[in-house]
């Protein structure tokens, strides 16, 4: 799935647009590389995602199309920054 469209559908950014723009401006990297909207992503994957001058690190545990706005928490994990 696109990086873009499971940031939208996991709910961890709330549109799509603003996935693209936060990905097109390097804000966020798939396993330690720059990654653009389009960079395919799947369970296990890494994310960090920037935040103003906050960064989250986001682990993927599962890759739906269409989920419930109560399961779509169940796609990732927030990993605590070291």
């Amino acid at each position: 799935m696109r990086l873009d469209k499971f940031l939208k559908v996991s709910r961890i950014v709330k549109r799509r647009t603003v996935a693209n723009e936060m990905a097109s401006a390097g804000r966020i990297q798939v396993n330690g590389k720059r990654a653009k909207p389009g960079t395919e992503v799947k369970a296990g994957d890494l994310l960090e995602i920037g935040y103003g001058q906050k960064m989250i690190l986001v682990r993927i545990l599962d890759v739906k199309e269409h989920v419930r706005k109560e399961e779509a928490e169940s796609l990732y994990e927030i990993l605590p920054e070291d």
